[in-house]
């Protein structure tokens, strides 16, 4: 979602601009290749051989999500689970054999704890993080969208870049990924619980910003052309919230002696990669497939 500007090999900034607009709702542009690979996430092998994946296929999973529509939420009508990441699970659950799923909703920042409580088996959507890591595992990737600063139109507060957010009132979802980056560069954190608390805190007047995902960012706005909110453009985001802060691939929270399932978790999400289902999904909740890559093929 973002252009490759010419930068240190140490520390190669990605743009926000307004290409996350239009890639974010399926609009090609051309960007640049980038000059070096880095893994986000190393090889989790270890503890293999575990009964979690067979107790999976024969009991059924009980996966966690909060309410963020249209990635994750209950239908309040059928009561079933619906969104972008509910429907990237079921398919590759599906191809995994698990076809009896339960869902628990909750908000984000109680899913850890309901995971190693075993309240649930899995974590639909969730960033790799230091903190996270301490106490959790992931599967590998399933798709990937970046960062974005929502502030009052006109920008009242100034902000231009991701430095520019220290000391001040920025708001982010508890618990999550934005949340645990902002505390590590000074911000003065405000937490919500929802989607729509932490988007009225920004029109109120409340944060002077909020971090969050583009891809949430986009369609509200998108949703809500009269909002007095408007998305920061043109400033550089940093490699280290994409490679250690939490806006790498989306993937699935597992407990780190659930190694069976996360290998079986891992290789269902490949496979509904390589056969084009992901894309598919992607492009029914109105992204490309721009959102399959951190740094899209040429």
């Amino acid at each position: 979602m973002f252009g490759l500007p010419s930068a240190s090999p140490t520390r190669r900034a990605l743009i926000l601009g307004a290409t996350v607009v239009a890639l974010a709702l399926g609009v090609g542009t051309s960007l640049a290749r980038a000059q070096e690979f880095k893994n986000e996430a190393q090889p989790l092998f270890d503890n293999c051989g575990d009964p979690s994946y067979q107790k999976a296929v024969s009991d059924g999973i009980t996966i966690g999500i909060s309410p963020s529509p249209p990635f994750t939420s209950i239908n309040p009508d059928t009561q079933k689970a619906e969104g972008l990441e509910v429907e990237l699970n079921e398919a590759a659950l599906a191809w995994m054999g698990v076809t009896k799923i339960k869902y628990e909703i909750m908000p984000f920042g109680q899913l850890i704890s309901a995971l190693l409580a075993k309240r649930i088996d899995a974590v639909a959507a969730i960033h790799i993080t230091p903190d996270r890591l301490k106490v959790i595992s992931f599967s590998g990737p399933a798709y990937w969208y970046g960062p974005a600063l929502l502030v009052k139109k006109g920008n009242p507060d100034g902000i231009t870049s991701f430095d520019a957010l220290k000391g001040k009132k920025i708001g982010a979802i508890a618990g999550s990924a934005a949340d645990e980056y902002l505390r590590t560069v000074g911000a003065d954190v405000v937490p919500f619980q929802t989607d729509a608390e932490e988007f009225s805190a920004v029109s109120t007047g409340r944060v002077s910003a909020i971090l969050e995902d583009d891809t949430k960012v986009v369609l509200f706005l998108k949703a809500n052309p009269s909002a007095p909110m408007e998305m920061v453009t043109g400033i550089a985001v940093p490699d280290e919230l994409i490679f250690k802060y939490g806006y790498g691939y989306v993937r699935v929270g597992l407990r780190k002696d659930d190694c069976s399932l996360r290998a079986a978790y891992t290789q269902g999400l490949s496979e509904v990669r390589a056969n084009g289902n992901v894309s598919a999904i992607l492009k029914k909740y109105g992204f490309s497939n721009r959102n399959l890559f951190f740094f899209p093929l040429q």
